[in-house]
């Protein structure tokens, strides 16, 4: 892929004066719905065939995903699903140069546009991990990938956000992921997470 390729836009910056497109698909709505969405936003393009996934790679050392599902987030659960979407999550993969919190939220704005951004930003954090507890017991369960991830959960006005990024163990960030889920399952999510 060349300069200037929405894969480029997403992996190497998001420029804040990106025109964003309004959020209209967005947890909560049918599958149909988000479908046509991600069919015509202008950050996501996806290729033919994608409908709720989508898949930009320009390196294998450069990804970059975009899903929207109908189930719960976090550990699968009984009884969810059908047509209505319940989890957004984009995910970034950079081994040459790196994830920071930064790039997530800059991809979280070029793709949702500046309203759900701002319920973003002013979300109450609920849940920030590592602690000193759960790097402790990563480290006694000899669970080296646990200690590596670091995280957030958010309760905004209109959504929960879970954002989270992998580190190696000299510190470089090369994997994050920031998902948009319906308030409602913020409790179950807080409670994995603290319980893993």
């Amino acid at each position: 892929m060349g300069k200037g390729t929405p894969l480029t836009v997403i992996l190497f910056g998001f420029s804040l004066a990106i025109a964003a497109t309004p959020a209209q698909a967005l947890p909560g709505q049918t599958a149909d719905e988000a479908a046509a969405w991600i069919q015509g936003n202008s950050t996501l393009r996806p290729n033919r065939g994608e409908r709720l996934l989508v898949k930009k790679s320009e390196t294998p050392a450069k990804r970059f995903q975009f899903q929207a599902l109908p189930m719960q987030v976090g550990k699968a659960a009984i009884g969810f699903g059908g047509g209505i979407i319940r989890t957004e999550e984009l995910t970034l993969f950079d081994m040459v140069n790196g994830i920071t919190r930064t790039r997530l939220e800059e991809s979280l704005r070029s793709i949702y546009g500046p309203a759900i951004y701002q319920d973003y930003a002013t979300a109450r954090p609920v849940y920030a991990y590592p602690t000193t507890a759960t790097i402790g017991q990563a480290v006694n369960r000899a669970e080296p990938l646990l200690a590596a991830l670091a995280g957030e959960l958010r309760e905004g006005d209109r959504y929960a956000y879970w954002l989270e990024i992998a580190r190696r163990p000299d510190g470089f960030a090369y994997s994050g992921k920031l998902t948009v889920f319906v308030i409602e399952d913020l409790p179950k999510l807080q409670a994995e997470l603290q319980n893993r």
